[in-house]
């Protein structure tokens, strides 16, 4: 069965050897302090930035989720005003979470489905959120939103990537944070979330800090900085996820970047094809520049589960529709553990549905 959800979902061809081969050498239980996990680290950190073109002037540090990181950005980034872009599910949560620790947040929001060209950024605002990618719905953001908003503020804009890296082509001059789970496009186990930042964020939560603005504990930012110089963690980590990921970003950079965003690109093109060809069945997001490269949502209405049950049979197993769309929508994740087979075979039967 092809795994298509948007998360946890397909694992990469490669996982189960790397796992095989981390229980020979032990991997899963040595110690966090030691050298050979700071060579794990180490390795992880140099593969990423090489494969997402990460600058000097950004820290990579490693947390347990990408929800994790709503709120430790949340906590490290802003002292009372965040300003969040809200068209979807998740997009919502960092929002929710925001309030719930006892920030001021504002937010403009789209109707789900729609996206955003460009956002008034409040002049209080610390913090600016930007979802790239929104799961629950298939919504891009396209890369001008970055750039405008950076034209317009100088407050810190945190991206965030969970579903859509390492397809995008990020400039990492638009932003301050940016963030992914490794669950979804790396084709790994849950449990473990990539946290990016710049020094203008180390910067705020110091600030913060000396105002003593509770910046969170063991996962402040400043604990995480000062183990990270030394490709060490504050606490115990997941250190077989750490290990896979330096795997994995090391398999992606054998294949190349290039190649991988041209596939991805597509197999989402194959897709959208088929639903813009059928009767019954049709894309969600139906404004192109909005269109998700790497989480296809298509609007079922009563053919939701008939056709989830008929792709399963072929061993095709979609997602879910997310929230009030549950039982109209189907998710289907275009991530590099999909082989573009898979992804000719799965608009082929939808056509044929």
């Amino acid at each position: 069965m092809i795994n298509f959800a948007p998360g946890p979902s397909q694992l990469y061809p490669t996982v189960e050897n790397h796992v095989s081969q981390a229980f020979r050498d032990g991997i899963p239980s040595i110690a966090h302090r030691s050298k050979t996990f700071e060579a794990i680290y180490k390795g992880a950190d140099e593969k990423l930035r090489t494969l997402l073109g990460i600058p000097p002037r950004f820290h990579i540090f490693f947390v347990g989720s990408a929800s994790e990181i709503f709120e430790r950005s949340i906590q490290n980034l802003v002292r009372r005003h965040s300003f969040h872009l809200v068209n979807g599910a998740f997009s919502k949560r960092y929002f929710e979470i925001a309030r719930l620790l006892h920030k001021e947040p504002t937010k403009i929001e789209a109707e789900e489905g729609q996206g955003f060209r460009q956002a008034a950024v409040p002049k209080e605002a610390e913090l600016t959120a930007i979802t790239h990618n929104e799961t629950s719905t298939g919504v891009s953001a396209p890369m001008e939103l970055f750039a405008a908003v950076r034209r317009q503020t100088s407050a810190l804009i945190s991206a965030d990537a969970v579903s859509s890296l390492p397809y995008p082509a990020f400039d990492f001059t638009q932003f301050d944070s940016l963030f992914f789970s490794v669950q979804k496009a790396f084709g790994m186990p849950a449990g473990l979330g990539v946290w990016i930042v710049n020094d203008r964020c180390l910067e705020k939560a110091a600030e913060l800090e000396s105002e003593k603005v509770c910046t969170g504990s063991y996962h402040s930012l400043a604990s995480l900085q000062k183990h990270a110089l030394n490709f060490q963690t504050p606490e115990t980590p997941n250190v077989l996820g750490i290990y896979l990921l330096d795997k994995i970003a090391g398999d992606f950079l054998k294949k190349g970047i290039d190649v991988m965003r041209k596939e991805t690109e597509y197999k989402a093109d194959i897709l959208y094809q088929a639903l813009a060809k059928h009767g019954k069945i049709k894309a969600f997001v139906t404004e192109k520049d909005f269109q998700s490269q790497t989480v296809i949502v298509a609007d079922c209405g009563e053919e939701t589960e008939a056709l989830s049950s008929y792709l399963k049979s072929h061993g095709l197993q979609p997602g879910s529709g997310y929230g009030k769309f549950k039982k109209q929508q189907l998710r289907f994740a275009n991530f590099p553990a999909h082989r573009t087979e898979s992804f000719e075979r799965l608009a082929e039967k939808i056509m044929k549905y």
